[in-house]
This record gives C-alpha cells, sequence and structure tokens, in this order.
C-alpha cells in the first residue's frame, strides 16, 4: 500500500476516494441541517434513515480506502450519490430553496 500512491493508477483512486469521502460527508452535514419534517413533506425517507445511510456511507468510504472501486466504495458513492440527487434536490424545494421549474435560474 506504501507505493501505490506513487504511480498514477494510485493517484486516480485516491482522487476518487476523496470525491466519495467528499460527497459523505457533504450528505451527512446536509441534512443535519433540514428538519426532520421536511423529509416526509417531500415525500422522502425520514431524517433518521438518511442519516444512518449518509453515516454508513461515510463508513464504507473509510473501508474502502486504498481502492474506492470496489464494492464497499461503489455502495458509498451510490448511498451519498442518492441522497445529492434525489433527496437533496427536494428539500431544497419543500424550504423555499429550490427551483420552480418555471423560469431561468438565479436571482434577477
Amino acid at each position: 500500500m506504501a507505493d501505490i500512491f506513487g504511480s498514477i493508477q494510485g493517484l486516480i483512486y485516491l482522487a476518487f476516494w476523496a470525491v466519495a469521502m467528499g460527497l459523505s460527508v457533504f450528505g451527512l452535514v446536509d441534512a443535519l441541517r433540514h428538519r426532520p419534517d421536511a423529509f416526509t413533506a417531500a415525500g422522502k425517507a425520514s431524517k433518521n434513515l438518511w442519516l444512518a445511510v449518509l453515516g454508513g456511507a461515510i463508513a464504507l468510504s473509510i473501508v474502502s480506502f486504498p481502492n474506492p472501486f470496489q464494492i464497499t466504495g461503489i455502495l458509498a458513492v451510490v448511498g451519498a450519490g442518492v441522497y445529492a440527487a434525489d433527496v437533496r434536490p427536494a428539500l431544497r424545494q419543500v424550504m423555499g430553496r429550490g427551483s420552480s421549474g418555471d423560469g431561468p435560474p438565479g436571482r434577477w
């Protein structure tokens, strides 16, 4: 494991692992910031379930450290990715911070 980071492949693995860990931590911190009733209002699973999924994604990312392309690393990215792509936008829309889809994004 010591000389795996001396190669280009090792640096690519490290970069993918850092992205997986960052996505998992970002998701957990974001989920902690939302109220529990926002999850049910958005039609998503409970806040506690998402906290468990994202905490598990962090743990799986740690376990998959030298090679993020193991099944544990892939599961971590899937869990955190579903939160980022599906749950977070729904929460932002329920909380009034998301795009309504009827105009250009951003403020005028």
